[in-house]
């Protein structure tokens, strides 16, 4: 888990009430093929609530699979969002996706 928390892209989040969603661009299996926009979540560091489950924890597993999914989060103590993408064959890996982190 340390060596994927050091290479996953990742955000500190503070208390407070957060939506987060894939806002562009996608991953792409093979160069040159279209990409999509999924991305998996790692969440650690802390306590809370995804709202989707309703259950207070200190670390989860989530997927954004599109533009449209969205996950939104209760942050009771500072936590951490790592994404990442997973391949067996990162050599012909292709794109990159922006995250939105909105407070509500």
């Amino acid at each position: 888990m340390q060596q994927l928390e050091q290479t996953a892209v990742s955000k500190n989040l503070s208390s407070g009430r957060y939506q987060i969603r894939i806002h562009g661009g996608g991953f792409g299996y093979r160069a040159g093929e279209a990409s999509e926009p999924i991305v998996m979540l790692w969440i650690y560091g802390g306590r809370f609530v995804n709202q989707d489950t309703g259950v207070e924890v200190e670390a989860t597993w989530v997927t954004l699979n599109g533009y449209d999914d969205t996950l939104t989060l209760e942050v009771l103590e500072s936590i951490t969002v790592a994404a990442f993408f997973f391949d067996v064959h990162r050599e012909d890996n292709e794109g990159e996706l922006t995250l939105a982190f909105t407070r509500l």
